[in-house]
């Protein structure tokens, strides 16, 4: 391809130059944007790669000039940025750059990103490139038109066209695990594999094994070679959710693997290679476990390129009609339900502190209890044990919510049983139990 670099410095601008032209490309170099325009007055250029920060004429500038038409409106533009300017990347890509890379990088790192915009372009592109996605999609897999969550979804299309690191922000339950997996649908890597590492799950002396395997040997009870998540994920993206809770120990090698794309199992000295684009979820603001000393600066940085604040379902709650009528569908399945109008007007009356998780589980519960029919009644008997268990200073915390999984436990023992005509073993299939578990549970609170 005919490939334009275009950097002001320029020990950056002649070794990149020099390292395409070793690939094959035919390349040219261009100081600033203006001289950028003046050589694409002169020829054509396939591919513009541009830094954003440019004397005279900037990166973006330069992206709006090309994609305007005023030259070359078909060449397609790759962006040059630093670490923090997230939002100068989001910019560019809005304004119709191909992708983006974070400076520093390694020039090899731009080969793979150039040759899937080679293959893009070429004649086998119809058949081998993944499709663009649509507003249309990612509406349909998310649910919600309020304006916060249609900045969610103007992001989304982002991260999709891009094979840059993703951080989701925002509190549990509010969907981090769906947006990851809906940005791994529609990208390139949608044919590779989607892995998810949950980093809270695991004691510290096993994150390194499950995150990079570990060859036979390496530690009492290895009787085998095992293959980590980075390895099982190779092409395709793998899914850090709550990275805040990986031991700051065990930050470096995480760094390493994302940063240079190579690790180590434990255990091993032979280099593997990590082709895999990171999604990471947070609950926390991870600027605070930086100043805090628990999260490494530059780790932070690899991963916060392209950042999706998630809202709290109490701030879009404009929603929840739409997301009711959704989530119960899924509960439901084939069969009908109703929810009565007074009942979705009680759901908006709460603030829901555990999110789309919380507004499912107790859909769920009304669902079971209501026998298909949900009532306002039903709603606000299911949803007042949170605010009545913050607000009660005689009873602790953990005694309330003791209480509330044990009342709603008896309710759909009972709801199951009544549902099957008072046959224990067909109620324990629809609670997905199996008969000697149901009918402990059953003597538990004296149904039996």
């Amino acid at each position: 391809m005919r490939i334009l670099i275009v950097d002001d410095e320029k020990i950056k601008r002649v070794t990149l130059a020099d390292d395409l032209a070793a690939q094959g490309h035919e390349v040219d170099t261009a100081a600033d944007g203006e001289e950028a325009l003046e050589r694409l007055r002169g020829r054509p250029f396939d591919v513009v790669v541009a830094d954003v920060k440019m004397p005279r004429m900037d990166g973006l500038e330069l992206l709006r000039r090309i994609k305007q038409g005023e030259q070359a409106p078909a060449t397609e533009v790759i962006m040059m940025t630093a670490y923090g300017s997230i939002q100068l990347a989001v910019e560019s890509m809005k304004a119709g750059a191909y992708d983006f890379i974070t400076k520093p990088f390694r020039n090899e790192d731009l080969f793979p990103l150039l040759a899937r915009l080679e293959e893009k372009r070429g004649p086998t592109a119809v058949r081998t490139a993944a499709p663009e996605p649509t507003a249309v999609e990612v509406d349909r897999e998310l649910v919600g038109r309020s304006a916060a969550m249609s900045r969610v979804k103007k992001m989304i299309e982002i991260c999709t066209r891009t094979d840059a690191n993703v951080l989701l922000w925002g509190e549990t339950g509010v969907g981090k695990d769906l947006i990851a997996q809906t940005i791994h649908r529609h990208s390139h890597r949608r044919e590779k594999p989607y892995v998810k590492v949950g980093c809270t799950l695991f004691p510290s002396h096993l994150i390194e094994s499950e995150l990079y395997g570990h060859e036979r040997g390496a530690f009492t009870g290895a009787e085998q070679r095992r293959i980590g998540r980075f390895e099982l994920a190779q092409g395709g993206t793998l899914y850090l959710d709550d990275v805040d809770d990986i031991p700051l120990e065990h930050q470096a090698k995480l760094l390493r693997a994302i940063e240079e794309k190579v690790f180590e199992r434990v255990g091993g000295t032979e280099s593997v290679q990590a082709d895999v684009r990171i999604i990471a979820s947070t609950k926390r603001n991870l600027l605070e476990k930086v100043g805090e000393g628990t999260f490494r600066e530059d780790l932070y940085y690899r991963l916060d390129v392209l950042r999706i604040c998630i809202p709290p379902l109490r701030e879009r709650k404009e929603d929840i009609p739409a997301l009711a009528e959704h989530l119960l569908r899924r509960i439901a399945k084939d069969r009908p339900f109703r929810i009565e109008p007074d009942a979705v007007a009680a759901l908006t009356e709460h603030d829901w502190p555990g999110n789309i998780r919380e507004l499912y589980h107790t859909l769920e519960r009304t669902y079971l209890l209501g026998s298909e029919h949900i009532s306002a009644e039903l709603i606000r008997s299911q949803i007042t044990p949170w605010p009545e268990r913050n607000g009660r200073g005689a009873r602790s915390a953990a005694g309330s919510f003791q209480e509330t999984i044990e009342q709603t436990e008896r309710e759909l023992l009972e709801a199951a049983l009544r549902e099957a005509g008072g046959n224990k073993s067909a109620a324990a299939a629809a609670l997905g139990m199996k008969p000697s578990t149901f009918r402990d549970k059953l003597a538990k609170y004296g149904l039996g």
